[in-house]
């Protein structure tokens, strides 16, 4: 009965198959990988095995997601800018006009309107210039002073200092969609205190929404890329074997806590301006963290299959030993019987033999009582 309990419990062990508690989660939906990226990082593997093209469509949408929180903060910026901009266009700024995709400003020198006194930054104003020298010249200052707008004659350059490079807003493009063609100042004036703002602010959205997502995507892919580098390496310092784009998709899992923070730096410099000046080192420092975090539990669940697998190893050895022990023991038994078997028919051979020559002798002795 014991051996063959020691046999169940080996079949029990060959059987078992780790993977069987997690299929069911190989088709999870985003915001439990979201919640998993997060406080369980031995799920990992199992996200991992899903593929690059789910890898893929996980950033994408947490990026996506990223680009919604800037965008909304972009337009809350934009709302609080037209507040403002009425009320100064109405007591201090030059008249202007615009037709047919040109902007014309009635000052023959630029208006610079200080970070203080923007809360979008510094913005430059100059209608008149078109050299490129002077127009980098301007995106320069503006980048120095931590981000603002530059307005031209045909198109307004925005530099946000949480994104990298800027990114253009031609007047044609905006306003074509819109069916505007000209206005001036006091229509500025009436059109933001109407209604009808709203579909600025809604194409203000979508313009943003696409700049933002392909930048955040770009930037957060290769942020990627080099983590998985940086895995890699350290998958090879822990002597595991482990193909590239499997360390890859956890790369782009373990990014996640980073892109929330991000998410939250924004959203906290919507209404509180201010910059952290080792974010980025922060950026990649977490994922980092959960990268290698990954690794190395990955690391000790190799190593506990192996000794699982060495258990079971022994278990089959003591088995293979016992009945081993058991079949010499019943040969030897086997043996036994035949050789008592063998030795009671030599017995009975020999008795058989004593008998008949005890018959015999007593038959050789009749004749002389006979005669006597």
């Amino acid at each position: 009965m014991e051996e063959e309990k020691k046999t169940e419990d080996v079949k029990e062990v060959k059987n078992e198959n780790p993977q069987n508690n997690d299929e069911n989660e190989l088709n999870m939906g985003f915001f439990k990988k979201v919640w998993y990226s997060i406080t369980k990082i031995e799920k990992y593997p199992n996200m991992s095995a899903q593929g690059l093209g789910k890898a893929i469509s996980y950033l994408a949408k947490i990026v996506a997601i990223l680009a919604i929180v800037y965008c909304l903060g972009v337009v809350y910026q934009t709302h609080n800018l037209i507040d403002e901009g009425i009320e100064y266009l109405q007591n201090s700024f030059p008249e202007f006009s615009y037709k047919d995709g040109t902007l014309s400003v009635e000052s023959e020198e630029p208006i610079t309107i200080s970070a203080e006194d923007s809360i979008t930054g510094e913005t430059i104003i100059d209608t008149n210039t078109e050299d490129e020298t002077v127009i980098n010249q301007y995106t320069n200052q503006v980048t120095n002073a931590g981000g603002g707008i530059i307005v031209l004659k045909d198109k307004v350059i925005v530099k946000d200092a949480n994104v990298v490079g800027t990114i253009s807003y031609y007047y044609k493009d905006t306003f074509e969609p819109m069916k505007i063609t000209e206005f001036n100042k006091q229509d500025v004036i009436n059109f933001a205190n109407s209604g009808q703002i709203v579909s600025l602010y809604i194409s203000v959205f979508l313009t943003m929404f696409i700049y933002a997502f392909v930048s955040y995507f770009l930037t957060t892919l290769s942020n990627a890329i080099l983590l998985s580098l940086f895995g890699f390496f350290t998958a090879w310092l822990a002597r595991i074997k482990m193909r590239y784009v499997a360390i890859f998709n956890m790369s782009v899992y373990a990014l996640t806590l980073s892109v929330i923070l991000n998410m939250l730096y924004i959203g906290v410099n919507i209404f509180i301006p201010f910059e952290m000046e080792y974010f980025q080192v922060m950026y990649t420092a977490v994922a980092a963290i959960y990268l290698v975090a990954a690794i190395l539990i990955l690391k000790s669940e190799f190593v506990k299959k192996q000794m699982e697998l060495m258990k079971i190893a022994e278990a089959q050895e003591e088995i293979k030993k016992q009945m081993e022990e058991k079949e010499r023991e019943e040969e030897e038994r086997r043996a036994r019987e035949e050789q008592r078997k063998k030795e009671k028919e030599k017995e009975e051979k020999e008795k058989k033999e004593k008998e008949k020559e005890e018959k015999k002798g007593n038959q050789g002795q009749e004749p002389q009582g006979s005669g006597a």
